[in-house]
């Protein structure tokens, strides 16, 4: 049996290493988009919901008082989430009066959140709805994957990233919180990660699993299909311009 100091340290190492991964999760994808200079294959309302779930759960974290390492990725994808949404909307050409009237709106109330002026009880009821929005985008994914029949483009890594900090985060709150809201989350989130890797490993090109067990109707991957509708919105800006 481990010693509540060790039981400690763990939990420590487990932050940090939770953390140091979630420094970089967004990162390739907002080189990419900048190199690209173009966001038409983004869709604006995801990026939306992921915004608005990842600041639900800062506020909710820092709110309740609990310790920065438990939820300083938040924060840290925060932050890299709002250089996104820049980006798409620099390069969907969206940046008007309309849209900085909605990111002051947006700061405001973060700030009333965050300065306990709006009562905390609404952040008890709103924090338990990030486990729908978090959960409802790994499962469009993972039944993309088997609709198409492969997962030729997708990265099982990425999932195990995400499957491996999910589980340490939702290990390090139960040791700091026991919080039953976070620990449902993080408890889902890593379930479904967990099979949207599985069905990635089981559906790449070559896998024996596939070539036993090849699905109905195999044709045209997701990710050739979204990448034919890049290519067309590219082709109708160059028209455009």
């Amino acid at each position: 049996m481990l010693f509540p100091g060790a039981l400690m340290f763990i939990s420590y190492a487990a932050s940090l290493l939770t953390i140091g991964l979630c420094l970089v999760l967004k990162v390739p994808q907002i080189i990419n988009l900048y190199q690209v200079k173009n966001a038409n294959a983004m869709s604006i309302k995801s990026l939306v919901l992921e915004l608005t779930s990842y600041t639900t759960m800062t506020c909710y974290n820092y709110v309740n008082g609990y310790s920065l390492l438990t939820y300083l990725e938040y924060p840290i994808i925060l932050v890299q989430e709002l250089v996104l949404i820049y980006l798409v909307l620099l390069y969907r050409r969206l940046i008007n009066q309309r849209t900085f009237m909605w990111t002051m709106l947006y700061f405001f109330v973060a700030f009333l959140f965050m300065s306990k002026i709006v009562p905390a009880f609404l952040l008890n009821i709103l924090a338990p709805l990030c486990t729908p929005i978090s959960a409802s985008s790994k499962v469009i994914q993972l039944m993309a994957i088997v609709r198409s029949g492969t997962s030729r483009g997708i990265s099982a890594t990425t999932w195990f990233i995400s499957a491996f900090t999910n589980l340490s985060r939702a290990f390090t709150i139960y040791l700091d919180s026991a919080d039953a809201i976070l620990l449902c989350n993080f408890g889902v989130s890593t379930l479904l990660s967990a099979a949207v890797m599985s069905a990635t490993i089981t559906f790449s090109p070559g896998s024996p699993a596939l070539k036993k067990f090849p699905p109905p109707g195999y044709g045209p991957t997701y990710v050739a299909y979204t990448s034919q509708l890049t290519s067309k919105n590219i082709d109708e800006d160059e028209k455009k311009d």
